[in-house]
C-alpha cells in the first residue's frame, strides 16, 4: 500500500485547505483511512477517520465542525476539508491506512500504532 499527500500549503488563518491521499496498492475494501498531524516538539495527533466499509468517520473534537473528510472511491483518494484554519493547526499532516471494517477510537483518540502504512506528509503553514 502507498499512500501520497497533497494539498498543503502556506494560508492565512480563517481559510481552508484540501488535502489529499492518493492510495494505491489496494482495492482499499474494508480500510480505515485517517489524518494525523504532528507539530514540531508534539507528539503526532489523530483528526479524522473514515471508514470505507461503510462510510462512517470520526473527528476528534479539536477539529470537529472545521474538518472533514470525505473519499473518491473510484479514484482511491480521500481527503481532508479543512475549514476556518488557525495558526495552531500548523503542522505536517499524514495520512494512514490500515485493514479495518471501522475506524477504531480509544479514549477519544486515534491509535497511530494500529495504522501501518503512511503517505510521507504535507506540511500546513497557517499564518495569523
Amino acid at each position: 500500500v502507498q499512500l501520497v499527500e497533497s494539498g498543503g500549503g502556506l494560508v492565512q488563518a480563517g481559510g481552508s485547505l484540501r488535502l489529499s491521499c492518493a492510495a494505491s496498492g489496494s482495492a482499499f475494501e474494508d480500510y480505515a483511512i485517517a489524518w494525523f498531524r504532528q507539530a514540531p516538539g508534539k507528539e503526532r495527533e489523530g483528526l479524522s477517520c473514515i471508514s470505507t466499509t461503510d462510510g462512517t468517520s470520526w473527528q476528534t473534537a479539536s477539529v470537529k465542525g472545521r474538518f472533514t473528510v470525505s473519499s473518491d472511491s473510484g479514484k482511491n483518494t480521500f481527503y481532508l476539508h479543512m475549514n476556518n484554519l488557525k495558526p495552531e493547526d500548523t503542522a505536517v499532516y499524514y495520512c494512514a491506512a490500515d485493514p479495518m471494517t471501522r475506524c477504531l477510537v480509544s479514549l477519544q483518540q486515534l491509535l497511530p500504532r494500529l495504522y501501518n502504512s503512511w503517505g510521507q506528509g504535507t506540511q500546513v503553514t497557517v499564518s495569523s
